[in-house]
């Protein structure tokens, strides 16, 4: 597998990839020193030529929409290694701002960002590999999401009482660690069970972590969106190992080193 960047979520996915054992990683990086662990574990890391990674691989994108001329070069790469297959690591906010979202809902982008995923799930469509779009919801987990943001003692970003959907990096990374073993193809929403407001999950951060609660304030504009992510986790064969935010939350902190309530 090639992973082309590593972020929050693809980092998490090469650690479960160099458990199995069984999967060659490359990894494709701007600054290969922020990445020692991984490379001490076994994780090939390199730059932008084609040259230096394996064909018929498995290539994970998850770079977010970039200009040019960075996004020429990152297609530039992901056409000369030339993967069997291509997981591309979207976004909901293509779907703009339609409130109840399935893998039936057609993209209505209403913002550059959104529409500049749209042109990149286009251009990865149409390529010369089988694919695979997941379009993850908020990704949260260790060290990142509403919790970090409470402990912080800062507000959480984001719209209020509007629900949203979310999905823990690891439920993201367990869904690309079964699409490399699948033929599953087009374009799927990515998120967790239960929709939720950031109020909602301050109030309950704020007991579980016995913090004062702060009030949650509109800090700026959000699309509340449901996601109805069942249909991809079912065709991959998987269950959400935090299908809520009061799994994923606690999980998050037992690995932060938070004590326990």
């Amino acid at each position: 597998m090639i992973l082309l960047g590593l972020g929050f979520t693809t980092s998490r996915l090469a650690w479960r990839l160099l458990q199995r054992g069984d999967v060659e990683v490359y990894a494709a990086v701007r600054n290969p020193g922020r990445y020692a662990d991984l490379e001490a574990a076994g994780v090939h890391l390199g730059g932008f030529d084609p040259a230096g990674y394996p064909e018929n691989s498995v290539l994970v994108h998850t770079v977010p929409p970039v200009a040019e001329p960075d996004a020429s070069i990152l297609r530039a790469f992901m056409a000369g290694v030339r993967p069997r297959r291509l997981l591309y690591i979207s976004s909901t906010g293509v779907y703009g701002g339609q409130r109840e979202v399935s893998e039936s809902t057609s993209v209505a982008p209403s913002e550059e960002k959104g529409f500049r995923r749209v042109d990149e799930e286009a251009w990865v469509a149409v390529g010369p590999w089988s694919h695979l779009i997941l379009r993850a919801a908020a990704i949260y987990g260790p060290g990142r999401g509403v919790h970090v943001r409470l402990r912080e003692g800062k507000l959480p970003r984001g719209g209020g009482s509007e629900v949203v959907s979310r999905i823990h990096a690891d439920d993201l990374a367990a869904l690309l660690e079964a699409a490399l073993f699948s033929d599953l193809q087009g374009a799927f929403p990515a998120a967790d069970e239960r929709p939720s407001s950031s109020e909602e999950i301050v109030e309950w951060c704020s007991r579980y972590m016995g913090l004062a609660e702060i009030p949650c304030e509109k800090t700026f504009p959000v699309s509340g969106r449901r996601v109805d992510a069942r249909q991809v986790f079912a065709l991959l064969g998987i269950a959400p190992k935090y299908p809520s935010y009061q799994t994923g939350i606690p999980a998050s902190l037992r690995e932060e080193g938070w004590p326990e309530s």
